[in-house]
């Protein structure tokens, strides 16, 4: 197979200016505790999304998708949301970069000295990037599995714009950017995380976010003999979209009743599962997803140590932990990803498993020994398809490094 520089240049009779490559992500720990004002715990991993690019000098974007084989061409000026799906995660981000700095390209004529020279050689190079870009797209992260390929297009796409162009934007300010082009453009109101954790992402190594403050921490991932495997469902209950609108609702509900008694609460971080009993008990619903957010943020908290101190056998059992939780008392499970799980909790060479994502089918993330999983996997795939009548996908991933440039 060409490389993507090769395809960039066959596409385009010039070779790209840079290549780019940005990962997908899992989440080891904290699940649906983002929205909540919790802490969630990425890592980068060994699926990634390829971008080349190159400039232009006529204010349009030429955009391949080479996986689809599909061109689309756009002027680069008064973007809007696009029906090809794909292109809104290119165009979405470079919507952000305009909009970044509105204020400093409104502002450049007249009031320099009022300006930054960071903000200035912005609104300079901005100005060139309205000269418009080529760009090749491919990837190898699984689609619909939870892994994030959205965002990694999206950061791969504006890392390559913010280094073509010295636009000279953090990683933080693009993954906030890259959250923002999903709202405006895919219409998904996701959190930071999928971003956050794609561009800072570091080999053997989780990131412990604080989504309250954004501030984060690396923690190591000794494995050893251990891998990380994900078993993928292959399916996605039709709900999903609506179950996860009435959980936040219901946890904002359960929320304002805590802080009926107790105004000192801010959020679920400050708030105690005695609280939580003495106040939700009687709505069963809003107590149970409250509890379990609680009983969460306390766990990620706790999962973080395990790993500073190499203690992956109680970092796994936290996992089951949360699974059961995400199963029993948030109600975000399914059929197939309790059999996933169930079938692994009781086996000596898995340290930990549990469904992974918003819910409603995707990935279980299991901790398995390394000389175990094609035994495992084989298993699990023949039960899988006895019991569920679906075939059983599955990848073995590693940890690695965050969006960077491609020597």
């Amino acid at each position: 197979m060409l490389s993507i520089r090769s395809q960039f240049s066959n596409h385009f009779n010039h070779n790209p200016a840079l290549v780019v490559k940005s990962p997908g992500r899992i989440n080891l720990i904290g699940e649906h505790t983002d929205y909540n004002h919790g802490f969630v715990l990425p890592a980068a991993i060994d699926k990634y999304i390829e971008v080349a690019i190159g400039k232009r000098t006529d204010g349009a974007i030429h955009m391949v998708a080479l996986d689809l084989g599909e061109t689309i061409i756009l002027p680069i000026h008064n973007l809007t949301p696009h029906p090809t799906q794909w292109v809104n995660y290119i165009i979405g981000v470079v919507d952000q970069v305009f909009n970044k700095s509105q204020s400093a390209n409104n502002n450049f004529i007249g009031t320099q000295n009022t300006l930054t020279n960071t903000e200035i050689t912005t609104a300079l190079n901005e100005t060139k990037l309205a000269a418009g870009f080529n760009i090749c797209i491919q990837g190898n992260i699984p689609l619909g599995a939870g892994l994030s390929s959205s965002a990694a297009v999206e950061c791969a796409v504006l890392f390559a714009i913010n280094e073509l162009y010295g636009l000279s934007f953090s990683r933080m300010q693009m993954a906030l950017m890259a959250q923002a082009a999903e709202h405006k453009f895919a219409g998904v109101k996701c959190g930071i995380m999928d971003m956050f954790a794609s561009l800072h992402g570091q080999k053997n190594k989780a990131i412990l976010l604080d989504c309250d403050s954004l501030a984060f921490t690396y923690y190591p991932i000794e494995l050893k003999d251990y891998s990380i495997v994900l078993f993928d469902t292959q399916i996605k209950h039709a709900l999903a979209s609506s179950e996860y609108n009435t959980r936040r609702l219901e946890c904002e509900q359960g929320l304002k009743i805590i802080q009926e008694k107790y105004p000192t609460v801010k959020t679920f971080r400050d708030s105690s599962l005695e609280q939580v009993e003495e106040c939700l008990a009687s709505r069963i619903k809003v107590y149970q997803r409250c509890k379990y957010v609680v009983e969460e943020i306390t766990r990620v908290q706790l999962a973080v140590q395990d790993l500073a101190k190499g203690d992956m056998q109680a970092f796994g059992k936290k996992m089951f932990e949360t699974h059961e939780g995400l199963s029993k008392l948030y109600e975000v499970s399914c059929p197939e990803l309790d059999f996933l799980v169930e079938a692994v909790a009781n086996n000596e060479n898995v340290l930990g498993a549990r469904m992974m994502g918003g819910g409603f089918g995707g990935c279980t993330i299991n901790i398995i020994k390394k000389t175990a999983v094609e035994e495992i996997t084989k298993a699990l795939s023949a039960k899988y398809n006895q019991a569920m009548l679906k075939e059983l996908s599955y990848y073995i991933t590693s940890i690695e490094d965050g969006t960077h440039i491609v020597p």
